[in-house]
């Protein structure tokens, strides 16, 4: 039989307040003090509160936004549940004077129990605080089982609460743990009929966010996903219901409508670096290296000193930086490749970095030294490294093959790509998507041989002799690599000009020009190039019929 301890009494309560602000201290201390709580502590910065959290076991923390001296209250709350200051057990008020809709959509996804505006008044404070604890002291037992995984007891305590009229103000969170239990046991019959009876009871977002994960489990697409469309219209549902269909659609590998969903979540709530890293690899799965180069920066800018925080963020940084100039041409390569060149010198001036960080920097500048065709200097700085077996890291490992391709050695960026494998990853969101970046990589770099920008130029010279069809097939191998990128679909139609008015166009030709030029009309152009599309169409479709039959 499962042995439940007792509650801790409001004596025993132990309760920190992290604030830089004096007069919060003493509002809440009063409060709570009114209450009967007595052991209470104070921190005014980051550092102070984690030291006490060291040797403390808290039941309750206030914790305020604007803990200015070290580290922001968002990022504290990150790490005091990373460490496990923070369980499932202990109660968080979030404290903040700020309620901008970024930080407050942030706060909400970290889920504290209750989200309280400064200036504090000390009647409300003691009120809420009076309603939080009445409210954890009547379903200790019930979120304990829950907690252990112990479903079927905590339904069964549950459902003895949903009769207490008693607790009728917390029928709707009792119901919240019905539903999630009947889930996780697997369940889904049994969880959509809870959830449309709750329906009729409730308007809360949650309920319709539960009813629509559980239909998608059933296959229920059609209808999850018109109740997606409702829940995407409110503030209090769109996060959840982002999420949700982002998992959907990487069940069924539609990771381009995966990887739109992501950036529109992340656009609204730029704080959460777990979905700015889904927002990393499904840019790289979907070729966007631009989406990927923003994605490493926005996790290295908001995981400034908080647990997330490693030099590794800035080296992700330059990788993406590497593979965005790859594909890109003049000045705008060059604006890159200098902001690269900072980026390794500021990480190389940090004496206490350089030591561990040596072989990648090594790496990174083989492949710099590849982007400006000096391959012997690439060979040079992977002599040594190459043979380096100890470094494990994924992303180090990715760097390899990159180099080694760029060098020219395919069977060893093959052999490193069939080597690597992501056992330390599990089956999260990231595993899935990077295990298909990995087959796609693997297929498209035995295909490929050569860069983005190789191709390009090699496709130049063909068109500067003439050679429509070989610089036609290179542009495509290029698009492949980088299908959004509006250069080559140009170039791509102005070659298609030329086999058009020699020769026609086959099948392929045209749905490859139809698709370049759909996307081109969609895209923002400079006029000049919008000139050159509208010129280029008007010439193909001015090639004589008999010439173009297929047309």
């Amino acid at each position: 039989m499962l042995k439940i301890p007792d509650k801790k009494t409001l004596n025993e309560f132990n309760v920190l307040i992290i604030d830089e602000q004096s007069f919060a201290h003493d509002v809440i201390k009063s409060a709570l003090k009114d209450l009967g709580v007595v052991n209470i502590k104070s921190a005014q910065n980051a550092f102070y509160a984690l030291s006490l959290c060291e040797t403390i076991s808290f039941d309750m923390v206030l914790i305020a936004f604007d803990v200015k001296s070290d580290k922001d209250g968002f990022n504290l709350l990150e790490e005091m549940k990373f460490k496990g200051f923070i369980s499932n057990t202990t109660i968080v008020v979030f404290l903040s004077s700020n309620t901008s809709p970024d930080l407050v959509n942030c706060v909400v996804e970290l889920q504290p129990n209750d989200f309280w505006v400064k200036p504090l008044d000390k009647l409300k404070v003691e009120k809420r605080i009076r309603h939080i604890l009445e409210f954890e002291q009547k379903l200790y037992k019930l979120h304990y089982c829950f907690d252990l995984g112990k479903y079927n007891t905590a339904i069964y305590l549950a459902q003895r609460h949903v009769v207490d009229q008693d607790l009728k103000t917390h029928h709707p969170q009792i119901n919240r743990l019905i539903g999630k239990s009947l889930y996780l046991m697997h369940e889904y019959v049994e969880a959509e009929t809870f959830y449309r009876h709750l329906t009729e009871k409730y308007k809360f977002a949650w309920v319709h966010v539960e009813l629509a994960r559980t239909l998608f489990s059933l296959h229920k697409n059609i209808e999850a996903m018109a109740l997606i469309d409702i829940l995407l219209a409110r503030d209090d549902a769109r996060f959840s219901a982002f999420d949700l269909l982002a998992e959907h659609y990487i069940a069924k590998e539609d990771f381009a409508r995966a990887y739109d969903i992501i950036k529109q979540s992340c656009e609204l709530a730029p704080r959460n670096i777990e979905r700015n890293k889904k927002c990393w690899s499904l840019a790289r799965l979907n070729h966007d290296r631009m989406g990927q180069y923003v994605a490493t920066r926005n996790m290295a800018k908001y995981a400034k000193n908080s647990i997330h925080d490693s030099p590794e963020l800035n080296l992700n940084i330059i990788r993406a930086g590497l593979d965005l100039a790859a594909v890109l041409t003049g000045q705008e390569a060059q604006i890159i490749i200098n902001k690269i060149e900072k980026d390794i010198v500021t990480i190389e001036g940090n004496k206490s970095q350089i030591k561990a960080l040596a072989s990648q920097i090594n790496i990174i500048r083989a492949r710099l030294c590849n982007l400006r065709r000096d391959k012997k200097g690439a060979e040079n700085l992977m002599k040594d490294t190459l043979k380096d077996k100890t470094n494990a890291s994924f992303e180090d490992n990715l760097d390899k093959m990159k180099v080694c391709h760029e060098m020219g050695e395919w069977e060893q960026s093959i052999a490193l790509l069939d080597n690597m494998n992501l056992d330390n990853q599990g089956q999260s969101f990231t595993a899935k998507v990077l295990a298909q970046y990995l087959e796609q990589e693997t297929k498209e770099r035995k295909e490929i041989q050569f860069s983005p920008k190789e191709l390009v130029e090699m496709a130049s010279a063909h068109y500067k002799g003439r050679r429509y069809i070989p610089a036609y097939n290179l542009l495509c191998q290029a698009l492949i690599l980088s299908p959004q990128n509006t250069h080559f679909m140009l170039s791509i139609i102005k070659v298609l000009v030329y086999i058009a008015e020699q020769d026609g166009l086959n099948d392929e030709q045209r749905s490859s020009m139809d698709s370049c030029s759909e996307h081109l009309k969609k895209s923002t152009l400079s006029d000049f190039h919008r000139d050159e599309l509208n010129n280029y169409l008007v010439r193909i479709k001015g090639a004589s019929p008999s010439l173009t039959a297929s047309m």
